[in-house]
């Protein structure tokens, strides 16, 4: 991974391995290259919390691990091995729009799928998005998967 200056253009976008994700990632390196910036893929992950409920224990370093997976597909999916060198892929501990919240400065843009592998997704659709276009330090383009 290049370390960043403050110079350097950039482009985040928030990958969790759903298609509106995928679609977000293909969207950020169509526009990295017409632009000559580099993508920041961003996936985050953390330890889930539930109160009075029975969650099955994970080890920690299996959701680094799976959530670099995650990342790791998603950037082959969208890009050739010829052309990776324009990604900067990183896994991150923490909510996700925390997360992407934090890349995003100094960012050029940010982009996110529409509809995401969220929690409760009936009622939680779409809620890492909406919060980003409403506190992002940057302008956000959301990107809708064809069946969203």
């Amino acid at each position: 991974m290049t370390e960043q200056t403050d110079t350097q253009r950039r482009i985040v976008v928030g990958v969790d391995g759903s298609p509106s994700s995928i679609d977000a990632l293909r969207w950020a390196v169509d526009q990295a290259r017409a632009r000559d910036v580099v993508v920041e893929a961003v996936t985050a992950w953390q330890y889930p919390v539930a109160t009075g409920w029975t969650v099955p224990v994970v080890a920690y370093e299996n959701l680094a691990d799976s959530a670099r997976k995650v990342l790791d597909e998603a950037v082959a999916e969208v890009t050739d091995a010829e052309h990776r060198d324009g990604i900067r892929a990183q896994v991150v501990e923490g909510g996700a729009v925390s997360c992407l919240l934090d890349a995003a400065r100094g960012a050029d843009l940010l982009v996110v799928g529409s509809r995401g592998h969220g929690g409760f997704t009936g009622a939680l659709l779409g809620s890492v998005s909406q919060h980003c276009v409403q506190h992002a330090p940057c302008p956000v383009v959301v990107v809708r998967h064809p069946n969203d």
